[in-house]
């Protein structure tokens, strides 16, 4: 397999099956926000559901539960949003509640699991050519997560589409040789021939909506190329810092 790209929790399934890493891309705002978190120190359990059960994971992991955007307030201000995250006081355990990015992360099996946005996508790239993630010998696979139709059913999302080939075109430009699938390539591809990926980010769907709810500075931390050396591994069931 060498590097493969796919979409979604059912790819990564499938992919996750034949590969020793698969890294995880949900910009907007996912991984994003495990970026700022885990750089800030905080150790970040990711979780499937935004209920009543993860009130109780929460509980059980000692652990401060991230709330929705619109539920923070100034005596709990964490929540999927990375420009609320940054502002907070970091706390040392985080449940993050996402049915994209933390199903894809449960779905990996055996596999390393690497939260990836454009904030470490060169980051990540080192962490895993230093690794020999790649290569036939240690496949890795890059999952885009999308977004959500009202159905349930899987809607591509271009934010995740160009994070996912910035870290792949940050790879490929450190070993050259990789085997990349025709998917992968042309998300690195994709990356590379985008003059302006920040404008892309402002202007693509899911940047109009979190803009329409009044979050205009997730979008802005989550546009931001290469701010962060952070590469949050999941160990354990949490996202830390990789050693």
């Amino acid at each position: 397999m060498g590097v493969a790209f796919g979409w979604g929790p059912v790819e990564a399934r499938a992919l996750a099956a034949g590969a020793g890493c698969l890294v995880v891309v949900d910009v907007l705002s996912f991984t994003t926000a495990v970026g700022v978190a885990v750089e800030a120190g905080t150790a970040v359990y990711p979780y499937r559901w935004r209920d009543a059960t993860a009130v109780a994971y929460a509980r059980e992991k000692d652990a401060v539960l991230a709330v929705g955007r619109g539920e923070a307030t100034a005596a709990h201000p964490w929540s999927l949003s990375p420009a609320a995250l940054r502002s907070a006081p970091a706390p040392d355990r985080l449940v993050l509640p996402s049915p994209n990015g933390s199903t894809i992360a449960a779905e990996a099996g055996t596999a390393t699991v690497v939260a990836a946005s454009l904030r470490n996508r060169t980051a990540v790239a080192h962490w895993l050519a230093r690794h020999g993630y790649g290569t036939e010998a240690r496949p890795l696979a890059v999952i885009a997560a999308g977004e959500r139709w009202p159905d349930g059913s899987l809607r591509p999302a271009l934010e995740d589409l160009l994070g996912a080939g910035a870290v792949l075109d940050a790879l490929r430009a450190l070993a050259p040789g990789l085997p990349l699938t025709p998917e992968a390539t042309a998300a690195a591809t994709l990356w590379a021939a985008t003059d302006d990926p920040a404008a892309a980010l402002h202007g693509c769907d899911s940047g109009r909506e979190l803009y329409e709810y009044g979050y205009p500075r997730d979008v802005e931390v989550a546009a931001d190329p290469d701010a962060s050396t952070t590469v949050p591994v999941l160990a354990d069931g949490a996202f830390t810092e990789a050693p």
